[in-house]
């Protein structure tokens, strides 16, 4: 299916909602469908973005920008996951216990509507991958567009420039507590370190990182083939200063570069409470 098409497809999915309310993160994948929800519902399409320590401000801001860029009205929902201790526990399941407070505050949104619908962001290759969020959001009614239509990261991508959004290639940034080992209790001081210490590195130019938090260890992952120019160019004992600053006691280097999802587990545990 070529690009317009699929936008057709896309659009076309919308059509039936008097209103919709789009999870929004501001990521690639729920920006497209941000756009797409405003582009065929106008004012009857709505973004929402949860707010907590595992959103990056820097990111929020971002979000804030790319909502305003497309024009769709766009609120945040201050969430509190961390004070739900099945989610500070940080199980392998975490992220359901998170979207299911989300998604369950989001129906007020819609309660009103005789045909209202929540959708998020959600691809088709998330599908393949351990996504406890995922299965929260079925049981509560959440659509995925892009996961229905078969539409594929790559694909977003593509959709998104031929869209004109300027973030189309903006790499994928999951919320901060994905930086955590399953079993490692997460609380908003350890969420704050692993964020500063993301956004340092950022700053200096290096567009695709994750600081994984091991304890008292953060490991740095970037691509693999970017290790040699990092190893080569970086001021080594600042890098070292800084995150001691923020209270990590040892920093290493993953050698086998940046992998999305690396401390998920190998295959799909169905647990749900």
């Amino acid at each position: 299916m070529n690009i317009q098409k699929q936008l057709e497809v896309l659009q076309d999915w919308f059509q039936p909602w008097e209103r919709v309310v789009v999870a929004y993160s501001g990521g690639v994948d729920s920006s497209l469908v941000a756009k797409i929800a405003y582009d065929v519902l106008g004012e009857n399409a709505l973004a929402v973005t949860a707010v907590s320590p595992s959103l990056l401000p820097e990111d929020l801001a971002t979000a804030q920008e790319q909502a305003q860029y497309i024009g769709i009205t766009h609120e945040l929902l201050f969430t509190n996951e961390l004070a739900n201790p099945n989610y500070a526990a940080n199980p392998v399941n975490r992220c359901y216990f998170c979207k299911s407070e989300l998604h369950e505050r989001l129906k007020v949104l819609i309660q009103n509507y005789a045909s209202g619908q929540i959708v998020d962001g959600v691809n088709a290759d998330d599908e393949r991958d351990y996504r406890p969020g995922i299965q929260a959001a079925r049981e509560r009614g959440v659509r995925s567009p892009l996961s229905e239509l078969n539409i594929s990261k790559l694909a977003v991508r593509e959709l998104s420039r031929h869209l004109g959004l300027p973030w189309w290639d903006k790499p994928a940034q999951p919320c901060l507590s994905s930086r955590f080992p399953a079993g490692e209790a997460i609380d908003a001081a350890k969420l704050y370190r692993v964020g500063r210490a993301e956004q340092y590195l950022r700053q200096l130019g290096w567009r695709v990182v994750r600081v994984r938090s091991l304890g008292e260890t953060a490991r740095i992952e970037i691509p693999a083939e970017q290790i040699v120019p990092f190893v080569q160019t970086m001021d080594l004992p600042a890098l070292v200063s800084y995150f001691q600053e923020l209270g990590f006691r040892w920093v290493t280097l993953d050698l086998e570069g940046f992998r999305s999802g690396k401390l998920n587990p190998p295959h799909p545990v169905n647990i749900t409470d």
